[in-house]
């Protein structure tokens, strides 16, 4: 192989890629088996192979059990709205679209008392095993799963106060940063870092993904005068939705 020329699995991935964009397979087409591609390109049954493992990586086929590979239907990416601004209600910018006339969106979400782990601890800067309150959240547009959250709040701030729960109360639902100014705890500050990684096991369960989707992931923390105050993990399916930043201008 001379420098710079792709591996043979990559080559016949790519030319299978191409007739999947180009309509030659188009959505619900069985994949051409192992031994087709090992016919038609000339390879051996484990470039055939992993080309195929390929493609499903990237999304582009789904195996379904007892059938065969087949090639997945590709939608058209929708975008969900981040943004640094909040209005006077607090409402987060997933909130504030679903309440719009004609709006389908619901949400669901479960809290719990946990000791944090180290990677919580850390993005929290409090000890390992200390109290947190978690709370996960499905996200739903006309009923499909659209984003997952993982959300945790050290009780050193908000336990024995009113605003424990972040879904209950007389605050339930208002967002961090209404929330934690109803105990005079002033958010000043939010850092967002976003990242992609094959979707976990629960989370493509939730999202209704198969094993090796890609998800995006918006790892988030709140911040008072410094003091991180609650973090979470937002996951959305990579071919399904697009993440969109809607920021102040100083």
């Amino acid at each position: 192989m001379t420098f710079g020329e792709q591996p043979a699995y990559l080559r016949v991935a790519s030319d299978l890629r191409e007739k999947i964009a180009n309509g030659s397979l188009p959505p619900h087409t069985r994949l051409p088996s192992q031994a087709r591609i090992r016919e038609e390109y000339g390879v051996s049954d484990t470039v055939a192979l992993e080309a195929r493992k390929v493609l499903m990586a990237e999304g582009l086929v789904e195996g379904r059990s007892g059938s065969g590979t087949y090639v997945r239907e590709r939608p058209v990416p929708r975008r969900i709205a981040r943004s640094g601004y909040r209005p006077v209600s607090g409402a987060t910018p997933f909130r504030q679209e679903q309440a719009a006339e004609g709006a389908r969106g619901t949400w669901e979400s479960s809290s719990e008392q946990e000791p944090a782990s180290a990677e919580v601890a850390t993005r929290l800067d409090i000890e390992p095993g200390e109290r947190v309150m978690r709370t996960r959240y499905v996200y739903r547009d006309g009923g499909e799963p659209m984003m997952v959250s993982t959300s945790w709040e050290p009780l050193t701030i908000t336990g024995r106060t009113p605003v424990m729960l972040p879904e209950e109360g007389p605050l339930g639902g208002c967002g961090v940063v209404e929330r934690m100014a109803a105990i005079d705890v002033v958010v000043d500050n939010v850092v967002e870092e976003v990242g992609a990684r094959p979707g976990l096991a629960e989370e493509l369960l939730a999202l209704g993904g198969v094993p090796g989707h890609v998800v995006m992931v918006v790892e988030r923390t709140y911040y008072a005068s410094g003091r991180a105050v609650e973090t979470a993990d937002v996951v959305v399916p990579a071919d399904r939705y697009r993440i969109a930043y809607h920021l102040p201008v100083r």
